[in-house]
């Protein structure tokens, strides 16, 4: 008879404590939308990128475009260019942003297109629909950079070829030129321009505008260099207590042209900062005003697997 199954272990030999992805795996399992499920188990657990598609599917609308809160803070059935962006995003990171779903896609983004080429931070189809307080929907909406911005880059990157992007590349160049010359931004915006620089195909311009766009971002403190006294600084417009822009919240990468931007040592006090917010049952708070419970539940899975991508990125520890 095998006894060792039964022999104690030794009261002196505490348990290893649990790694902060296995204790973000736990919150994962115990929180997430399937679509973050699936994300994670990609990203950390060597799963395959077929079933990660597949659950983004489950928010894909007749029309071609993305809804069914797929970005939290937007409910109801209706695509919406913010959804679109998240979707690429998402896409993107198992490396199927291509092909006849983004061309379909493209044929959506072109029927909502404002008259600029570019497109609106919200469509007003969801009027009709629960959002966050702070975004307010518009009959006659203008293009922003907040969703044209990351869309335009995430095609560029993936070299995506259509119509649409001819007019809405245009624009993108004309409103991050803008920020760089001092029109009034804030940080999701510039986090959108970095979105679009990083995959623009003139590489070269890029480069140029993003450097003086760098300049701008750090003489207006629209990020926060050190985290441990963010409270000092400035709370960009519109933004609520402790709603911050740090480091890593523009600079997502090693690669991304907003890392030149900080020292070395701006960056790992703000990775610092990132890697000591995990939470105690794993996740990371969503940082971001909780207006509904179900927004606020749906948040937090989504950040801790950017976190997880951010940190792994930079080459630490999970």
């Amino acid at each position: 008879m095998d006894r060792s199954a039964a022999v104690p272990s030794s009261p002196s030999a505490p348990s290893a404590p649990a790694s902060p992805l296995a204790h973000a795996a736990r919150f994962v399992w115990l929180t997430a939308r399937v679509l973050e499920q699936r994300r994670f188990a990609y990203h950390f657990q060597d799963a395959d990128a077929e079933p990660v598609e597949t659950a983004l599917a489950a928010y894909l609308g007749a029309d071609g475009g993305y809804g069914h809160a797929l970005e939290p803070d937007l409910r109801g059935p209706v695509s919406q260019p913010q959804h679109v962006a998240h979707a690429l995003r998402v896409l993107d990171g198992i490396g199927r942003c291509g092909g006849q779903r983004v061309e379909r896609l493209c044929r959506y983004l072109t029927a909502i297109s404002t008259r600029d080429g570019a497109l609106p931070a919200c469509h007003p189809s969801l009027r009709d629909y629960p959002s966050a307080p702070w975004i307010r929907p518009s009959d006659h909406p203008r293009g922003d950079l907040l969703t044209t911005g990351p869309v335009v880059g995430l095609l560029h990157r993936n070299e995506v070829w259509h119509a649409w992007l001819f007019r809405a590349t245009d624009f993108c160049w004309a409103a991050v030129t803008a920020l760089e010359e001092g029109a009034p931004a804030r940080p999701y915006e510039v986090a959108a321009a970095v979105a679009f620089l990083d995959g623009a195909p003139d590489r070269a311009r890029a480069e140029e505008v993003a450097e003086r766009l760098g300049r701008r971002v750090r003489e207006r403190r629209l990020v926060v260099l050190d985290p441990e006294r963010a409270e000092d600084g400035p709370l960009p417009p519109g933004h609520g207590p402790g709603e911050h822009s740090f480091v890593y919240d523009v600079a997502l990468a090693p690669g991304s042209l907003a890392r030149r931007w900080f020292t070395d040592a701006e960056v790992e006090r703000s990775l610092d900062f990132l890697a000591a917010a995990q939470r105690e049952d794993g996740g990371w708070p969503a940082r971001r005003r909780a207006w509904t419970p179900g927004a606020a539940l749906e948040w937090r899975p989504v950040v801790t697997v950017e976190a997880l991508l951010t940190l792994r990125a930079y080459g630490r520890a999970l």
